[in-house]
């Protein structure tokens, strides 16, 4: 059985279950089914306009957005699917502080859920640095599906590692 890297912390029967529908041919087919519908977010502008959306109705109050953009380097360079950063720089006297997300260029092709999964992620980062429990909470007061939305995320990285083999 090859090692699932993407479900790694996941349960061994779940992990089974995973390779038996790869096995069979059918984990494509089964996230295709269950998520049919692409995005229409194909530009970094539509990006930061998508993101703000988000943020200006479920996070008003925290810090405001310098950047949003797609990264296609960010899976290989990161090891991860999307980032959030702080930027200062000194200008003057002052010093300016910016907010950057980064989102994986693998999501622009992905279904609306995914991508809105990978946003809502990152905007918790705003307000919640690490992944605890109200990290998870402002993510599914967000999002309410948040969780299975990150496991079928997790399959649809699988199902496009296995697609490149």
């Amino acid at each position: 059985m090859n090692t699932l890297k993407y479900l790694a912390g996941y349960p061994l029967h779940l992990q089974t279950r995973v390779h038996e529908l790869i096995e069979q041919g059918r984990l494509g087919a089964m996230l295709a089914e269950k998520y049919g519908q692409p995005h229409t977010v194909r530009s970094d502008g539509q990006l930061y306009d998508y993101v703000q959306a988000l943020k200006d109705r479920h996070l008003r109050k925290s810090v405001p957005l310098g950047k949003v953009t797609y990264d296609a380097k960010l899976q290989v360079m990161k090891h991860a699917l999307g980032t959030h950063t702080t930027i200062s720089r000194v200008q003057g006297s002052k010093l300016k502080t910016s907010r950057e997300i980064r989102i994986a260029s693998v999501f622009r092709d992905a279904p609306a859920e995914f991508l809105k999964m990978i946003v809502v992620h990152e905007l918790a980062h705003l307000k919640e640095a690490e992944h605890n429990k109200t990290f998870y909470q402002l993510c599914t007061h967000i999002e309410p599906d948040y969780h299975q939305l990150e496991f079928d995320v997790r399959l649809y990285l699988t199902h496009l590692d296995m697609e490149q083999r």
